[in-house]
């Protein structure tokens, strides 16, 4: 790789492509990963207006303990994306069509270190790992909390970016890569990093929308220790040739900056209709993690925002995706893995169904605890979090399951009567995107707890705004947010579910 491309200095194809063409049949790859699993999907969006996914490959991902610590195996990952993006290649061929571009989503805060020469230096750590909570104190005392909030809008999670850089020991001849442009620097050379995922650091003004330097300058940090950011839409460069040729693509096929955050292309995919005016409805994102907030056009950067711990983040079109950051379903996922490991397999449906069984009003625990952060074995740890509030949970899987369910839902109407007091909004209809909008005992709950109309799907919300950003990018299709939304709209089932009393 050439020194120019190692500095992230823009090579003529960064940025909008001169005279690249879109064919008819022209698809979009679309690698989406989260904390648990990972896909490569094609999307295609059809004449009629409709937008079509298609789950090419899917592989595990999930931290790994290395040299003492929570890491992510980076190298098996991103032999999984090859894999993936060559499947996208062979299916697409095989169909009479043509990858026009390839976008990345992943988690957020989380980072690779890559040296002058493009080397990874070490397997990045998980948010997982407990290192950047001895970090804390010591940003603190040189950034005070009120100070980082008024700029970044970020609410504090000891994972953040900026606490887990502080924790570093040397970054010397070092930039640092978030995991979706890590992957993209991978495919292209093209060192950038995507203005969604950037604004997660703590690194990142809300307002300027460019890297707080001073906060760089503050901890010690070089301010090109991030690459220059890139904005969702924008072409990060074309495939290296070397990757081209072991994937089965043209070297002219683009990496395109999407919400690269996953939530950000989650909520660009909201299906909420054009005549709310980006006002009245509230989000959820719900899988591993529940991000649960409105879509606003300007931050809000308040004391008593940040005292309720709400964050700020950029979303896709400059917008900003106002939110909490809670627990969610890993809880879940956490529980089965142990019962797995103790030879009960509880199919999930069934487990929901013995879970909406029982009475309402059990124990509740707080899933935002940090206590649930590490994996572990999740059904003793929920138990002991009940004993500590001096009620009882039986040790049984549904009665488990009903007050993870519970609580969630309980979390999400908290979480929702703080964010239209804090933003002076009101909601009217509630959306649940991810996998947790196929959990129809959570999606009822949210509705009972909230008193609102709670409308489920799509369960591939980041897919669906990770494609709709590379195909508007590509000419095929044009508009606003709204216009993107429309068109999930017209392409999906939507379950609606609306608050029933007797089951309070």
């Amino acid at each position: 790789m050439s020194t120019e491309a190692a500095h992230g200095t823009a090579p003529a194809h960064a940025g909008a492509v001169p005279g690249h063409k879109i064919f008819a049949g022209s698809v979009f790859a679309a690698v989406d990963i989260g904390a648990s699993s990972g896909r490569v999907i094609l999307g295609r969006v059809s004449s009629g207006g409709n937008v079509e996914l298609e789950v090419v490959h899917r592989f595990p991902n999930g931290v790994v303990e290395i040299d003492g610590g929570l890491r992510w195996d980076f190298d098996a990952l991103f032999a999984e994306v090859l894999t993936g993006l060559a499947a996208a290649a062979t299916v697409a061929a095989a169909q009479g069509e043509q990858v026009a571009s390839i976008g990345i989503d992943t988690w957020a805060v989380d980072y690779g270190l890559v040296n002058t020469a493009g080397e990874l230096v070490a397997q990045p750590f998980s948010y997982r790992d407990d290192r950047s909570r001895t970090a804390v104190e010591p940003v603190h005392r040189k950034l005070d909390p009120a100070r980082l909030y008024g700029t970044t809008g970020l609410q504090f999670l000891q994972f953040n970016t900026i606490y887990q850089l502080a924790s570093e020991k040397n970054l010397d001849g070092v930039q640092a890569l978030l995991i979706p442009d890590l992957i993209a620097f991978l495919l292209t050379g093209q060192r950038r990093t995507e203005a969604t995922n950037a604004s997660t650091t703590g690194l990142f003004d809300a307002v300027a929308g460019e890297w707080a330097t001073e906060f760089l300058t503050a901890l010690g940090l070089r301010k090109d220790l991030f690459p220059p950011l890139i904005q969702p839409g924008e072409a990060v460069g074309t495939l290296l040739p070397e990757i081209a040729a072991q994937v089965g693509l043209p070297e002219e096929t683009r990496v395109v900056a999407v919400g690269s955050h996953d939530t950000a292309s989650a909520v660009a995919a909201v299906p909420a209709k054009a005549d709310n005016g980006g006002e009245h409805f509230a989000y959820i994102s719900s899988g591993t993690w529940s991000l649960v907030g409105l879509e606003l056009k300007h931050p809000v950067l308040t004391e008593a925002s940040r005292e309720a711990n709400f964050t700020n983040e950029r979303g896709v079109d400059g917008t900003i995706r106002y939110l909490r950051n809670m627990g969610g379903l890993w809880l879940l996922s956490e529980c089965q893995r142990t019962w797995a490991q103790e030879g009960f397999r509880p199919e999930l449906t069934a487990l929901l169904t013995a879970a909406a069984a029982l009475p309402p009003g059990g124990p509740q625990i707080n899933p935002d605890d940090p206590y649930f952060i590490a994996p572990d074995n999740m059904p003793g740890r929920i138990r002991a979090a009940v004993r500590r509030t001096g009620e009882v949970l039986p040790d049984h899987p549904a009665a488990i399951t009903r007050c993870i369910m519970d609580s969630l839902a309980a979390g999400y109407a908290r979480a929702l009567r703080d964010v239209e007091r804090l933003a002076d909004r009101t909601v009217d209809v509630v959306h649940i995107v991810g996998g947790g909008s196929q959990n129809r005992l959570l999606c009822q709950l949210t509705a009972d707890v909230t008193g609102k109309k709670v409308v489920a799907g799509p369960v591939e919300a980041t897919a669906l705004g990770n494609v709709l950003v590379q195909a508007r990018a590509a000419g095929a299709v044009s508009g606003e947010l709204a216009d993107l939304r429309a068109l999930v709209v017209r392409s999906h089932n939507l379950q609606v579910f609306v608050p029933e009393l007797s089951r309070l």
